[in-house]
């Protein structure tokens, strides 16, 4: 955290800035409280960005768009029954919520909204005390009940009332205590991880689509680990993911393997830095992390101990991508996120027949081929699967892996690899073998594929007289 001294410069400056100020006056002016609350105050205190303006008002939602419509470019309700009004000022947008007192009611994670009457009230219904801090405008006084500035400093997670009253009122505050864990980098107190250990099943009641936006937003975090971590540690993950403990199994003196939960652990931080180093300044790609994340969870259920202390997962591969179909559409991920991911996973051991011995040409573009638009991913990920502490493997795994790239790339440059197709169209196989549409001209097609793949581009002339032949030996033993 910055200093104390630095973070009220910064709280100034953001107080100073247009917006704000306009805001400010024009709550005063019309008789109104008017305070900056929760991430923006945070986030000045630890010298982070300031991305959202959130404020909180004793106004309700009526007499706030009152205020704000002379001033704003543009309004409109974000969640009227909660006391939210949004607005664009001078270019920024803005979200203004009425002081509550919400009341809960243990079986959802609904609560009945209830306006308060205080700033102080409103303060101790929020998630975590250095999220419960707020700026009082115009007169930049700091209001603290709970003790978030003294947490900021000691980096701590903390709840404002007690941990197991905040998470039952609201168990995804669970989930946002692991998110917050990774993004600021901090440690969650005793209480708040023997309440997130005991209350872990009540996460059930929240929606398959809120945990997963969550769990979205933690692995989005440069460093997600410590998050999911706490997650496992606590339980919660047993509830939403299960296969990711599942994956922390029993190492005897007999059989040795790595730890699979720790190695995929490091092959998720291993593919992060492989997008800040290949796509720095792009959103972090949600579809390599959990195809990086869940790539061994086919293990567990293919291990086997074989003679002399050896253990084996036969076809974890594919078991793995079935699991992470079945678990990405239980938490109701699209459909796109889910093919995606169970094809990496699918594919994720392909790369490791190369350094056994020299592929074809052929080989190499049925690799480009079956990864399709995924071939960047595929590499990433099959990089971030080396996690080895021999020095001399790595290496090796590592110039192979450089070498198929080279290859790749240079029979791009000479096939444009990246769209494939035979040297005939379908009409050509039509007007040639003199054939109607149908079965047989997707079997001509497919030949015609399977000689583009394995020499290369052929020419009409020769493609013609090949599937000439192929039909007739077709015919004859038809």
């Amino acid at each position: 955290m910055h200093s104390v001294a630095q973070a009220v410069e910064r709280l100034d400056a953001l107080a100073s800035t247009e917006p704000v100020a306009l805001l400010a006056r024009a709550f005063a002016d019309a008789g109104h409280e008017l305070a900056l609350v929760g991430g923006p105050v945070r986030d000045a205190f630890l010298g982070r960005p300031v991305t959202d303006l959130d404020f909180t008002t004793d106004a309700d939602p009526d007499q706030t768009l009152r205020i704000v419509e002379p001033i704003a470019s543009a309004t409109w309700d974000v969640g009227r029954q909660f006391g939210t009004i949004a607005a664009r000022i001078r270019g920024e947008q803005v979200e203004i919520t009425t002081y509550r007192s919400d009341v809960y009611d243990g079986e959802t994670r609904k609560p009945e909204v209830a306006f308060g009457d205080t700033i102080e009230d409103d303060l101790l219904r929020r998630d975590f005390t250095v999220n419960a801090m707020a700026l009082r405008l115009p007169q930049r006084e700091l209001v603290d009940v709970h003790g978030g500035v003294e947490d900021l400093l000691a980096e701590r997670l903390r709840t404002p009332q007690a941990a197991t009253v905040s998470f039952r009122d609201d168990p995804l505050r669970m989930m946002r205590a692991a998110r917050f864990t990774s993004q600021l980098g901090f440690t969650v107190s005793d209480e708040v991880r023997a309440a997130m250990t005991e209350l872990a099943d009540s996460i059930d009641i929240v929606s398959a689509e809120r945990v997963r936006d969550e769990f979205v937003k933690l692995l989005a975090t440069s460093e997600p680990v410590a998050g999911i971590r706490l997650l496992v540690d606590t339980g919660l993950a047993e509830r939403f993911l299960p296969e990711l403990p599942a994956m922390r199994l029993e190492i005897d003196e007999h059989h040795h393997h790595k730890d699979v939960y720790e190695h995929s652990l490091t092959v998720l931080t291993q593919a992060i830095g492989y997008e800040a180093e290949r796509h720095a300044g792009e959103v972090p790609d949600t579809v390599l992390r959990l195809a990086a994340l869940l790539h061994d969870i086919g293990k567990p259920a293919t291990r086997k101990l074989e003679p002399g202390g050896a253990v084996s997962f036969h076809h974890h591969d594919l078991v793995g991508a079935k699991l992470a179909k079945k678990r990405l559409r239980a938490l109701r991920f699209d459909n796109d996120t889910i093919a995606a991911v169970a094809r990496l996973i699918e594919l994720h051991l392909r790369f490791f027949g190369y350094t056994e011995g020299a592929w074809t040409d052929s080989a190499v573009r049925r690799y480009v081929r079956d990864a399709g638009p995924l071939l960047e991913r595929l590499h990433e990920l099959t990089r971030s699967d080396v996690t080895t502490r021999n020095r001399r493997k790595a290496d090796r795994l590592g110039f192979a892996y450089d070498d198929l790239e080279d290859r790749i790339a240079a029979l791009a440059a000479q096939e444009e690899l990246d769209s494939i197709r035979p040297d005939l169209t379908g009409d050509d196989i039509m007007r040639i073998l003199d054939i109607a549409p149908g079965r047989a001209v997707g079997e001509a097609y497919r030949f015609l594929l399977e000689v583009r793949m394995d020499e290369g581009p052929l020419g009409e002339d020769e493609a013609a007289a090949r599937l000439r032949a192929w039909w007739a030996e077709r015919d004859a033993t038809a």
